[in-house]
Order: structure tokens, then sequence, then C-alpha cells
């Protein structure tokens, strides 16, 4: 293979002659083979348009030269249009802090805005990775940001989606507004509900949730940016501070602020742990939903078969005819998997020593990775299950007819006591609770059918 020599501090490095990156790259390559996962487009995509904003607002104050921000600020945009997405090779696990991505970032501009400027690659005469392109900026407060950022974005894509999941959920109960079924506590027979209501109620978690998300977006927008080194600000120049916060929310479109304590903003990863919390907790409710979703899809013969789930795939390698609620076990295994990428959080969260926490590209990579499936595995549970879902409105109203729990209805008129004997003499004799009450002249027929009456059961007060 063809190479080039290029210098850093610790000495020359052989870096291929027709790659972007540099010296500092290529340590990186050889260090840190490990996984052999890249880092997510949108943390790449956000540290450029970092080093877009620093250079244009570094431009404008005079701290480096005009040509030189423009090739820049031209660079970047090439990177954002889709260009040179193979110029980012470093490991996900690499040195603390970032610095090995972040480094690759600046020599890959720094060596394309050169190669706009006339250069060749290799030669930072005219724009050098740290003297311009790194330009009043550290790993420090630049990987927090570009990583907030990432994260805000691939936060907005999972509210969406979480927002459309709730708007299904909200249509389906309306559809199933009139199937009335058993309620089961304790996986045992309780009082009725409809079907409706049941998802109604998945509708208002979920809706919860997204709003939980968003909340964890909007704590990610508080930025560290201008803070360079330790949070004191050193090297950038008067003004910088605010005017790149300013042209980064110009940029992403999103709701940034910069932290008034510059020092704190680079100690403590704190907005990260409210975005990873909501992320669980999403997660978490999603499970507890899903699992609802396969326990009354069960069967079709042998379980409670109260709902039918669209048909994904054949479910058995030896079972002629099995077909499996797919779509739910994927997306359960997905919200397994981002819980567990927020426990890595909670560890690397905890392990900032003094002015720096060096575990943000674990943080990176648990945030971008998380957001990235839950969102994925949502849209596709949604448009693949959800909205083809369907009531077996017979078996649910069979289950409600044969269910002793009706007789909760009953306690006002009879009291607990006898209500509690009835349903017990109807379960274990297998007659049903309205024949035994009449038999034993407990209630009148006429007054039975209006307090056991379906509509009354699951609406008592008429609220709807």
């Amino acid at each position: 293979m063809a190479t080039r020599t290029e210098r850093d501090a610790l000495g020359t490095v052989e870096v291929p002659s027709d790659v972007y990156w540099g010296a500092q790259t290529q340590r990186a390559i050889d260090n840190f083979p490990i996984s052999g996962l890249r880092s997510h487009a949108a943390l790449i995509h956000a540290m450029v348009r970092v080093k877009r904003a620093a250079a244009t607002v570094n431009a404008d104050l005079g701290g480096i030269p005009g040509e030189a921000g423009a090739a820049i600020v031209q660079a970047c945009d090439e990177i954002l249009a889709g260009r040179f997405a193979d110029q980012f090779p470093v490991d996900v696990f690499q040195m603390g802090a970032g610095t090995a991505l972040h480094m690759n970032v600046n020599e890959v501009l720094a060596n394309r805005a050169n190669q706009i400027l006339g250069g060749r690659l290799g030669t930072y005469d005219r724009v050098h990775p740290n003297d311009h392109v790194n330009r009043g900026q550290s790993t420090n407060d630049v990987f927090p940001t570009s990583m907030r950022i990432a994260a805000a974005v691939l936060a907005n894509g999972l509210a969406d989606e979480l927002g459309r999941l709730s708007a299904t959920l909200q249509a389906k109960s309306r559809e199933f507004a009139g199937v009335v079924k058993s309620g089961r506590t304790h996986l045992m027979d309780a009082a009725p509900v409809t079907l409706g209501q049941e998802v109604a109620a998945w509708a208002h978690t979920v809706a919860a949730q997204r709003d939980e998300v968003l909340r964890g977006r909007d704590a990610v927008c508080e930025l560290g940016l201008g803070g360079s080194a330790v949070g004191t600000g050193i090297n950038t120049m008067k003004g910088y501070r605010a005017a790149v916060v300013a042209e980064l929310a110009r940029l992403t479109g999103l709701p940034l602020r910069g932290n008034p304590d510059l020092r704190e903003a680079m100690q403590s990863q704190r907005p990260v742990g409210v975005l990873s919390a909501a992320m669980r907790s999403t997660a978490l409710e999603l499970v507890r939903i899903l699992n609802d979703v396969r326990l009354m899809g069960s069967g079709p013969s042998t379980g409670l078969a109260e709902i039918e789930l669209p048909e994904v795939a054949p479910g058995s390698s030896i079972m002629p005819g099995k077909v499996n609620p797919s779509m739910p076990e994927m997306a359960t295994m997905a919200m397994f998997f981002a819980v567990g990428l927020d426990t890595a959080n909670a560890f690397a969260l905890q392990a900032g020593q003094l002015e720096l926490n060096v575990m943000m590209p674990l943080m990176a990579l648990d945030l971008t990775l998380g957001l990235t499936v839950m969102t994925n595995a949502v849209r596709q549970v949604r448009t693949r299950t959800f909205e083809g879902l369907a009531a077996h409105a017979d078996t649910c109203f069979g289950y409600y007819q044969g269910s002793g729990a009706m007789a909760t209805a009953l306690t006002p008129i009879i009291g607990y006591a006898k209500a509690a004997e009835v349903t017990h003499e109807s379960v274990h004799s297998g007659v049903p609770i309205r024949q035994l009450l009449l038999d034993k002249g407990l209630v009148e027929p006429g007054d039975l059918d209006r307090i056991l009456d379906p509509a009354r059961l699951v609406d008592p007060h008429g609220e709807g």
C-alpha cells in the first residue's frame, strides 16, 4: 500500500496516501482494533456541524484567516451532504473523552480544506487540524456537545415514532370500544373492561413516554461549548462562546443553549443521564405493553386468543402452519438491549473525575445506538403489528360472561360475603352467576339485567 509520512507530537506515522485522515487517526486505528464498530453517522455529522459553526465564528472574529474558514465550511458541507463517510474509521472503544474521533474529524476537514485551496493531502500549510479546524476548542467541550446534538436529533426521531404509535393505539381503542371482556389482575378474572379501554391506556402510556423522551431531548440541548479544556474558555476569543452556540442552533434547528457554568458542563454529564433514563423507562413500558399483546394473542386454540396479530412470517421450522408474534418478540429484545445500554450509561455517568468525565465515547455509543434501535423497533412493531391488530369479540365476550368477577357489581346490593359465596359456587359448579342469583332469589330479574348490563359495568358513571 502506498503511504505518505506524517508527523504528530510523538513522531512520524505512515498513513495510506489516498486517505483524508492523518497521523493521530492512524495511531487510533492501530491502537484500538476492538469492536469493529464505527461511530454513528449522527455523531459524525453533529461534530462536523460543531466544526462548521466554530470555523464561521472564528473567521468572523478574526481568529483564523477568512479563506481557511471558508474552506473548512465547504469541507463540512461536503461531509454533511454524504461525501467522505468512509474516512472515519476510529473504533467506538477508543481513548477516553473521544480525542481519537475528534482528531479524526479535525484531520479529515483539514486535509479536504487544504485540497480545496490547492494543497496536497498531508500538507497542512494553509489549514491545520489543530491551529485552524480546532481553533479555541478542545475534545473536552467538542465531544460532549457533539454527543448531545446527535442524541437530540435521534431523540426527536424516537419521539416522532412514539407519537405515531400512540395515535395508532388511539384509533384502535375507538375501533375496539364495544368489545367487552373480562379484566384480569394477578392474571386472574377481574371486573370487566372493554378491549378499547385497555388499548386506550396503552396509548396514554406511549404518549406520556414520548413526553419523557422530549424532556430528555431538551436536557441534552444544554451545551458546554466554549469551555475549551477545563471549562474556563482558555484560548477562545471574546464573544466566541455565545456566537458559536447561536450558530449551532441555526445549523441544527435544535433549541440549543449554553450552560451558565461551563465547569459544571464539563464535570457532569447529567443531561445525558436524563435522556438515558427516558430511554430506559420508555423501553420498560413498551415491554409491558408488548407482553400484554403476546399474552392476549396467545393460542389460537389453547391460549387467550382475545386478539389476532398480523401474520408476518412462518413461526416454526418443524411445526407446519405455526405463526408466532414475531414483531413483538423482536421489539421486546430491542427494548431489553436499550435497557442494557442505559445500565452501561449509569456506570459511565458516575465515572467523572475532577474537571472531566472521560467515559463519553461509551455514552455516545449507548445513546446513539439505543435511540436508533428503539426508533426502528417502534416503527416496525407499529406498522406490522398494531396497525393490523384485530379483536376476537366473541371470545372476549365469552370470557366476560363466564367470569365470576361480575359479582363485584352485586356487593352494594347483596353484600360482599353473599357475593363471594355465589362466585365460589359458580366457579366450582359451572352454573353461571346470573342463574344462581335468580335461583336463589337474591336479585329480581329486571334488576339483574340492569345491574349486570355490560355498558354499566365498564362505564359505571357514564363518562364514555
